[in-house]
């Protein structure tokens, strides 16, 4: 079995991207991987050779910022670096650069692949998520947060990044048949300093928003505000030993009070609904499970 990582990244430094991380966490279970870099180039080429892996090959691109819908850009950079995997490879094994996954999944993950490779039914494999916020202690639990995706898909060119490079689809925008491993992501994209993760909002609104949009919606302040969100719950288990250094660099504090949760009547009866049966009423899936 071969297995081919990829993720896309620009500027990684500028808006401090845990990209090293997320590149190594899963690099133990891949046989090559693909990092395209989008230019301009604040560093980040080095930064990724510094990992010293004869297993990265780096792919560079231009991205059509003009591409400003539905963040479509990142489908289409996304599918380019998909492009690059070896065409001998089984699976693909896609992570974002703010995504990390933990050591104790790799060998669920690994056995997952193993299983269902020669079984062309299963086109993917789903893993659960964990989203982080403010700091390394707090989880969305809101419905509005995704709990599965796509991260693994078979190394079919009928497979192709879907909308804003969330999960996969196959030809005709169909939902790709797969397997739930029980494995999760740490995605660590609402985790910055204010300051960075405030600048960091402004350059990824330009993906989705028109400039007049951006202007009504995103604040023109220096600092990001993390108390506008309406429920976490603290995080109780560990984080992946290639974030621990990161982690403890931590140069900003954040708190939020339970009490102060904000959910409406609607999300509080769906959350009620899901935490006695188990079942998210209204998800939105990539993916088919079979």
């Amino acid at each position: 079995m071969k297995v081919s990582g990829f993720t896309i990244i620009r500027n990684g430094v500028k808006y401090d991207f845990p990209i090293v991380e997320a590149i190594t966490s899963i690099l133990p279970v891949c046989d090559e991987f693909i990092v395209s870099i989008g230019a301009p180039d604040d560093g980040t080429e080095a930064m990724i050779k510094s990992i010293g892996s004869d297993k990265i090959k780096i792919v560079h691109s231009v991205w059509d910022d003009s591409l400003r819908e539905g963040g479509r850009v990142l489908a289409v950079e996304t599918d380019k670096a998909l492009s690059a995997v070896s065409p001998d490879s089984d699976w693909a094994f896609y992570i974002q650069g703010d995504e990390v996954v933990h050591e104790k999944y790799l060998p669920a993950i690994r056995q997952a692949m193993e299983q269902y490779k020669d079984d062309k039914r299963v086109e993917c494999l789903v893993l659960k998520y964990l989203h982080f916020y403010g700091n390394y202690k707090y989880v969305a639990d809101s419905r509005g947060w995704y709990r599965r995706e796509v991260r693994i898909i078979r190394n079919d060119k009928r497979i192709s990044s879907y909308r804003d490079a969330q999960g996969f689809r196959g030809e005709g925008e169909k939902k790709l048949p797969g397997k739930l491993v029980d494995a999760y992501v740490y995605h660590y994209g609402w985790v910055r300093n204010p300051y960075t993760q405030q600048e960091k909002a402004k350059v990824a609104s330009k993906m989705w928003m028109s400039d007049e949009q951006i202007k009504k919606v995103i604040p023109q302040t220096e600092l990001f505000d993390y108390s506008k969100i309406s429920s976490l719950k603290l995080f109780d288990g560990t984080h992946p030993g290639v974030m621990l250094k990161r982690i403890a660099s931590m140069d900003w504090g954040f708190e939020f009070d339970n009490n102060q949760r904000r959910l409406s009547l609607k999300e509080r009866m769906l959350s009620w609904i899901e935490k006695k049966t188990g079942r998210r009423l209204f998800e939105f899936r990539n993916y088919r499970l079979i």
